[in-house]
């Protein structure tokens, strides 16, 4: 039979689970209330002074699904993900893999790697900007590296603005978030590199497995889990791209719609366009896009690491 507790950790456990249903509150009220509300929301053409105005049911979906702006969203937004995802795992596990090392200086490189991720995404936008602008930093670069004749094959001039060209911006601020947000990458890698026991690599050096072959065989493997964690996080931050896309194409997504993403949208439906019932349902079709990417993606990562 199930032991009771004695009379005087009663209070205690009492208080514990008062402490508990706090915060538990308000993570209901802020994320689960908040989510039923926008659906209520959505299902109405909504005044943001007077309250709902119209019951329109599900005219709001179809009309954000027929709208060809916000199909060229979606697209941007996939591709986003789909490139920014895999590139920045790929460059954090690296980073990871080496800060992991006994090396000299360590602590330091870890900390460089890092320092990007807590800097102001604004400040850092806006700098970058500079960097790719037709006079800017990089095109002085490989015009002095001898590379134009190079960037001229696939139809980029010495003073190409690579942020202002509807071909090349939304893979501008690829580059730019994959070196921002890989940091944040290495250090989930690390946390999962350091619990990987190193009697299983020396095992794997006595049995005559190269670097390589310990890494692809064993270290990569093991990071299952960690892969899962971090491509799920990776996932949701990248169909929610905003702040880069505003900074760097204006509330537009300008040039010619290249950064416009789904967040930036449902920005534009309810602080410009003043539509909060309809911003509501751009909201519920971006929650349902995530919640599905996250079911995929844990079919793909989300089993125990192969033993």
């Amino acid at each position: 039979m199930r032991r009771r507790a004695p009379a005087h950790r009663r209070p205690e456990a009492i208080a514990a689970y008062c402490m508990v249903a706090v915060p538990m509150l308000i993570f209901l009220l802020l994320n689960i209330g908040t989510f039923l509300y926008a659906a209520y929301i959505s299902v109405w053409n909504w005044n943001i002074r007077s309250g709902p105005v119209d019951f329109v049911g599900l005219r709001n979906f179809e009309r954000i699904l027929g709208d060809p702006i916000f199909q060229i969203a979606i697209r941007n937004s996939i591709y986003y993900t789909v490139v920014w995802v895999p590139l920045t795992m790929a460059v954090g596990l690296f980073l990871a893999v080496v800060v992991n090392q006994k090396i000299r200086g360590q602590t330091f490189f870890r900390a460089s790697f890092y320092f990007p991720a807590i800097a102001s995404s604004a400040a850092i936008t806006t700098l970058w900007i500079f960097l790719v602008a037709p006079d800017g930093f990089f095109n002085e670069v490989r015009g002095a590296l001898g590379l134009n004749p190079l960037f001229q094959l696939f139809g980029f001039g010495p003073h190409q603005n690579w942020i202002g060209d509807r071909r090349t911006a939304l893979n501008s601020v690829i580059v730019l978030n994959a070196w921002t947000t890989s940091g944040t990458f290495m250090l989930f890698y690390l946390a999962s590199l350091q619990a990987i026991s190193r009697e299983v690599y020396e095992a794997a050096a006595i049995d005559g497995a190269n670097a390589w072959q310990a890494f692809w065989r064993i270290t990569f493997p093991l990071l299952r889990p960690a892969h899962f964690f971090v491509a799920t996080v990776g996932m949701i931050g990248g169909l929610q791209l905003f702040d880069q896309a505003y900074i760097a194409g204006s509330p537009n997504g300008d040039p010619v719609n290249a950064l416009m993403t789904i967040v930036l949208y449902l920005y534009n439906a309810l602080f410009v366009q003043i539509r909060p019932g309809y911003a509501a349902a751009v909201g519920i079709v971006l929650f349902v896009i995530m919640f599905g990417a996250t079911l995929v993606q844990r079919r793909l990562f989300g089993g125990t690491p192969a033993s």
